[in-house]
C-alpha cells in the first residue's frame, strides 16, 4: 500500500513535529531531493542531529535523527508557511523574522533552499517554506 502525499514537505514536518511530541528521536520518510535539502539545512541550522538516505527499492529512504538519546529536541515549533493552495513569495527585503532572530526560514529561492538570512544576505526572494524555532 502506497500513501501518496500531496505535500511531501508537511508531511515530512508532521511527522518531525509528532516524533518530537512523543520523544522519539529518529524518523523514517519516503525520500525525494527537496525533502533532502530541507532536512540538511535544518541540520545545518542545528535543529537537527543527523540526516542520512538509504538506498531501497522502490524508493530511498530518508532517515531523520532529531536529537541524540537522552538530549531534549532543539525544535519547540515547526511550521509550513506556504501551501499547496496559497503559496507565499516574498522578496528580500521583506524575509520575516522568526521569534526576534531565535528561529529560521527556510526560503526556495533560483540559488536553492537557503536560510531567510542568506537569502537577505544575498538579496534574494523567493517561496517561503517553513520556520522553526
Amino acid at each position: 500500500m502506497s500513501l501518496q502525499s500531496t505535500d511531501p514537505i508537511a508531511d515530512l514536518l508532521t511527522r518531525i513535529r509528532n516524533a518530537v511530541m512523543v520523544g522519539k528521536n529518529e524518523i523514517t520518510v519516503p525520500s525525494s531531493k527537496l525533502k533532502v535539502v530541507v532536512a540538511k539545512e535544518l541540520k545545518k541550522a542545528g535543529y537537527l542531529t543527523d540526516v542520512k538516505v538509504e538506498s531501497a527499492k522502490p524508493r530511498d529512504i530518508l532517515v531523520v535523527t532529531i536529537n541524540k538519546e537522552g538530549e531534549n529536541s532543539n525544535i519547540n515549533e515547526i511550521k509550513r508557511l506556504s501551501k499547496p493552495g496559497r503559496r507565499m513569495y516574498t522578496s528580500a527585503a521583506d524575509i520575516p523574522k522568526v521569534k526576534s532572530g531565535r528561529g529560521i526560514v527556510l526560503v526556495s529561492t533560483s540559488k536553492g533552499v537557503i536560510t531567510g538570512t542568506e537569502a537577505a544576505k544575498q538579496r534574494l526572494g523567493g517561496e517561503l517554506l517553513l520556520s522553526v524555532y
